[in-house]
């Protein structure tokens, strides 16, 4: 049994970069020093403690009390030691992290409840967390049918941005003619200023497995396929690790916990293109194809991979599933607003005081988010803008920060929930220079098969190029617009129908700093429209 006082040390990515490894390095050298041994003092490595710009994050665990402690550096692991063994040390005053305040307080995580608390290269620590148990009780406890049927009554809808009902496409793809079924994890998270899907898979890996396992049997899937983008080394390694050592306890494989359901999961590394993000994209990809979108219907829920009937979440989907099979699915329901239950996964990041990872319930206005939670702009000045759903969302203004966030109210703004990113603009942010940050974005991962995208993203960026420039003329407002609508009614899918986007949300709330770029602004408030 590990030691009730233990020191926590976020060991994923962002505090990687921070120098946690060198800090944990420093706290075992402390404790030796201490003449301590591991029996008496734990020195775990776990996952995201979720305030990510205070990293490296350090927690530290006695009873009946947790402190929680950032920007600490290898120097001051003697004080952090003698700290944890409840001897205050002064100059780690000014490194404490008030896990009574906002930032934590308001937060409700249900797919994150793992996260910072679990070592992610252990299986013995997630099982002693409780992952697994709903596996093993379902198998034995519910059929499919029952499985899917609290799925629907919690309400969950995918958190991957189109917010389809999750019940529903379990339905679809369970009550398809028999044969095989396939299974996938759309982990391709390729959105500017999103790292949720990230930190679940450097963090609790387990919690993913199971989930994925729980949706298998549920639609009666017997192999599936978890789609990680390149750019994540450490999710990789981590998740193929956690593979790895379930398959080991039997967790996958033949005959799981001695029934008949069987489950074979591999990961599948995409190539860096954010079209693969796209779900019949990700389908060619994973059959060793160029990753290029395909014309719906068949949907994948009735012809997936190789033909077969194919169920696709994401990760925050998915391993939001174990909770929800745990506590019911009326539980999960009765969070959030009336069309959008449950909690959300939120990347909080630009010009916050808090960056890091949010759960918050649905519904929660965005300005408790980014003002309360996130703690505003660091120089105090007012929030200019919000932007949410990445390249495919769009910008709201400070005005409209009372609306809640949920699906429904997004869409309304001209913006969306898309995977959970969320970046704050301060006052000095220039909104044609974000849209065109955008758009060129859109343009460089464009895969070219339609032309309203592959052509008309090049179109927009250039007209943007004219108003970032003051070089723009009325013509080119009215231009900007109706090039706007072309492309987000004619491509083919989700990348070129939402690259407009985050200009059409700037020209809506902003449209005077793209007058003011005119070289006659009176003529662009004379003539421009924007529909």
């Amino acid at each position: 049994m590990p030691s009730p006082v233990q020191v926590r040390c976020c060991d994923a990515s962002g505090c990687r970069s921070a120098g946690s490894q060198a800090l944990r390095t420093a706290l075992e050298g402390a404790r030796d020093a201490a003449g301590l041994d591991p029996s008496q003092l734990t020195i775990k490595p776990v996952g995201c403690l979720r305030q990510c710009g205070s990293g490296p994050l350090v927690a530290c665990d006695r009873p009946g009390r947790t402190q929680l402690f950032g920007g600490l550096a290898p120097e001051q692991a003697g004080a952090l030691i003698a700290e944890t063994l409840a001897n205050p040390a002064d100059d780690l005053a000014d490194h404490r992290i008030d896990l009574e305040g906002p930032f934590f307080a308001l937060q409700r995580p249900v797919v994150l409840e793992g996260c910072g608390q679990v070592n992610p290269e252990s299986i013995d620590d997630a099982i002693a967390f409780g992952t697994y148990a709903q596996l093993q009780r379902i198998l034995q406890e519910l059929s499919p049918e029952q499985v899917r049927d609290e799925v629907r009554r919690s309400g969950l809808r995918g958190r991957g941005g189109a917010g389809y009902p999750t019940g529903l496409k379990w339905d679809t793809v369970a009550l398809q003619p028999p044969g095989p079924r396939y299974l996938v994890c759309n982990a391709d998270e390729g959105d500017p200023g999103a790292f949720m899907d990230r930190s679940v898979l450097e963090s609790d890996p387990h919690r993913l497995i199971e989930g994925m396992a729980l949706a298998a049997y549920a639609v009666g899937a017997e192999r599936g396929f978890v789609y990680v983008r390149a750019e994540y080394p450490l999710a990789i390694e981590r998740l193929r690790l956690a593979l790895q050592q379930a398959r080991s306890r039997h967790l996958l494989g033949n005959h799981i916990h001695g029934t008949s359901f069987n489950l074979r999961l591999e990961v599948r590394v995409g190539a860096g293109a954010y079209v693969c993000g796209e779900e019949t994209a990700l389908l060619l990809s994973i059959q060793g194809q160029r990753g290029m979108p395909q014309p719906r219907p068949p949907f994948p829920a009735q012809s997936g991979l190789w033909g077969a009937p194919t169920l696709i979440n994401n990760v925050e989907t998915f391993t939001a599933v174990p909770a929800i099979l745990r506590e019911g699915g009326d539980w999960y329901a009765a969070m959030g607003t009336e069309h959008s239950k449950g909690t959300k996964v939120f990347a909080l990041s630009g010009a916050v005081v808090n960056t890091g990872l949010v759960e918050v319930p649905m519904g929660t206005p965005l300005r408790t988010v980014v003002e309360v939670i996130g703690g505003g702009v660091p120089d105090g000045s007012p929030i200019k803008a919000v932007q949410t759903g990445g390249p495919s969302g769009g910008c709201i203004p400070a005005e409209r920060l009372d609306t809640p966030v949920d699906y429904e109210s997004l869409l309304e703004l001209g913006s969306m929930m898309g995977s959970g990113g969320m970046v704050v603009m301060g006052q000095s942010t220039s909104m044609p220079e974000v849209a065109r940050h955008f758009m060129g974005f859109s343009v460089n991962e464009s895969c070219g098969k339609c032309v309203p995208c592959r052509a008309g993203t090049v179109q927009l960026a250039q007209l943007l190029d004219r108003f970032v420039e003051r070089r723009a003329t009325a013509e080119d407002m009215e231009r900007l617009d109706a090039l706007c609508q072309m492309v987000k009614v004619t491509s083919l899918c989700g990348l070129g129908q939402a690259a407009p986007n985050p200009v059409l949300s700037t020209l809506r709330w902003f449209r005077h700093e793209y007058e003011a770029a005119c070289r006659e602004p009176s003529d662009c408030v004379a003539t421009g429209r924007v529909r």
